[in-house]
């Protein structure tokens, strides 16, 4: 077994952990471990304020379904999100989404909705509702919008006045993210898209400015699991990996179709003029293609 020492931290690995790649933070069972733990609160609250305004950042919060290992072991995480509460009493759900999923708005809303309303126990007035804000990081493009993050609230469509601040949405869409470093967000989604593949060395210096990113890329060097954990990571890092080779194969028959349908576009405007011999050599389509192409139009 090996020590490490780094910042106060003092964590025992095994050859066996040495020599296993990083986590992955896009995972969502590594992000609810990483920014989940109670150990690591301050990591949340850290991304937390570098997403939310001025008025909502956190001072301090209190994990309501914090990670743990005989919640793993109970629940199998089926529920991968973070619930938390603020110390003036608003609530935030943060959720790392890695599956694409066609109704994923409903969603968002659902888990929201769902958080708003458990706010009301027995006998409790509605004017103890307080604001709630869901934070959506996505691993998959979801919204018609060009920015990466895009914040929903509830506004007059006139006057864009806000009907109430309770509702607030944050959607945070990775692969829209171009590896600008200006604000703290950035930064922050730097990490989750790159965090895998850094270390002290090749960590950039605009994210080694922040301490807490620096916490959160030693607790990815250091993140033991046990066997149920690794099966876990594995299994979800998988589905992550399948599903990125399927949208770039998709893309890529895509793209190739766009091109052939342009070809045969521009192949029919010359049947009048040239003999099939000169199409395919001038468009790139197969004698026999052009020959099936002008049968077809006649």
């Amino acid at each position: 077994m090996d020590k490490v020492k780094k910042k106060g931290y003092n964590i025992i690995k095994s050859k066996e952990e040495k020599n296993m790649c990083k986590i992955n933070p896009r995972v969502d069972f590594a992000f609810k471990k990483l920014f989940g733990s109670e150990e690591n609160k301050d990591l949340l609250i850290d991304f937390i304020n570098s997403i939310v305004s001025q008025n909502d950042k956190v001072v301090d919060l209190e994990l309501k379904n914090p990670y743990s290992v005989k919640n793993f072991r109970s629940d199998k995480l089926s529920i991968l999100d973070i619930k938390a509460q603020g110390v003036d009493g608003k609530w935030y759900n943060i959720e790392m989404q890695i599956m694409d999923q066609e109704y994923f708005d409903k969603r968002a809303l659902y888990y929201w909705a769902k958080l708003y309303t458990e706010q009301m126990v027995s006998g409790s007035n509605y004017d103890l509702l307080k604001k709630t804000i869901g934070i959506n990081i996505l691993n998959f493009n979801c919204l018609d919008e060009n920015n990466y993050h895009n914040c929903y609230k509830i506004l007059n469509i006139e006057s864009k006045n806000e009907y109430s601040e309770q509702l607030e949405l944050h959607f945070i869409e990775l692969k829209k993210y171009d590896e600008k470093l200006s604000s703290l967000l950035d930064k922050w989604t730097n990490f989750l898209t790159k965090g895998e593949g850094y270390d002290i060395n090749t960590l950039p210096k605009e994210l080694k400015e922040i301490e807490s990113i620096q916490k959160a890329l030693l607790v990815l060097e250091t993140m033991g699991l046990n066997v149920e954990e690794r099966e876990s990571y594995e299994a979800r890092l998988k589905f992550m990996r399948d599903e990125e080779a399927a949208f770039k194969t998709a893309m890529h028959r895509g793209i190739e179709q766009g091109k052939k349908n342009k070809q045969v576009e521009i192949a029919k405007n010359l049947l009048d003029l040239l003999d099939n011999k000169t199409i395919s050599e001038r468009i790139g389509l197969r004698e026999e293609e052009v020959e099936e192409l002008r049968k077809t139009i006649k």
